[in-house]
């Protein structure tokens, strides 16, 4: 089992069940010609987004961490007419690259880039959210989870990327601030009555790493 072998598999689901339409490829390439960092969701990481989103059934859907907004196509079009996306990014930059990618994709108009820290930005947020996608910094995890679950309802979907980090979650005695948010955030979520959740490892063309999916259930 090497990153090579999990690449091609990736490639050839991709290219069989999910593959890129013009205007995700091209956000993809303004985002690298930016400079920014290559770790966007992949495609079919993407497609499960956008299939968890309109399973949820979501009207409004919160994502935090934007980049160049690959992985805010792919949810912005699972939304119905009317519906709205907010997502949080802290870099300027990052954000302007996303608002080109949007706009360009056609689903400019329904979402609402908010720039700033998200742990400053989250708390000023209301309403309901049918859909959460958590995608930053690790070592704010829990308190992104925590606010995710404050404008949520039953029903609703929180899936949070990025949880494994290569095994490095199962180190008891890791030191690793990353590492320290994704445990923290896993102890809370097991105490947590409203949410019934798991947590999955992943390999494939980003790697090995893992995404946790928790419903909301009161």
């Amino acid at each position: 089992m090497t990153q090579e072998l999990w690449s091609t598999v990736d490639d050839y689901l991709t290219t069989t069940l999910s593959p890129d339409d013009p205007a995700l490829e091209a956000a993809r390439r303004r985002s690298d010609d930016a400079g920014l960092p290559p770790i966007a969701v992949a495609p079919n990481q993407g497609k499960l987004l956008h299939l968890l989103a309109k399973l949820a059934g979501a009207r409004r859907i919160l994502e935090v961490g934007t980049l160049g907004g690959y992985s805010t196509i792919w949810l912005a079009r699972a939304l119905p007419a009317g519906g709205e996306l907010i997502t949080l990014e802290f870099d300027p930059k990052h954000a302007e690259v996303a608002r080109e990618n949007l706009a360009a994709a056609g689903v400019g108009d329904r979402v609402d880039i908010r720039l700033g820290a998200a742990a400053d930005t989250l708390p000023a947020l209301d309403g309901t959210f049918e859909f959460v996608f958590i995608d930053a910094d690790k070592v704010n995890n829990p308190t992104y989870f925590t606010e995710a679950l404050r404008l949520t309802k039953p029903g609703s979907v929180i899936v949070v990327d990025n949880v494994v980090r290569g095994g490095a979650v199962a180190d008891a005695a890791s030191t690793d601030p990353s590492i320290l948010g994704i445990r923290r955030m896993n102890e809370l979520i097991a105490a947590e009555p409203r949410v019934d959740a798991t947590s999955l490892q992943t390999v494939g063309g980003k790697g090995y790493d893992g995404l946790t999916i928790a419903l909301v259930v009161a």
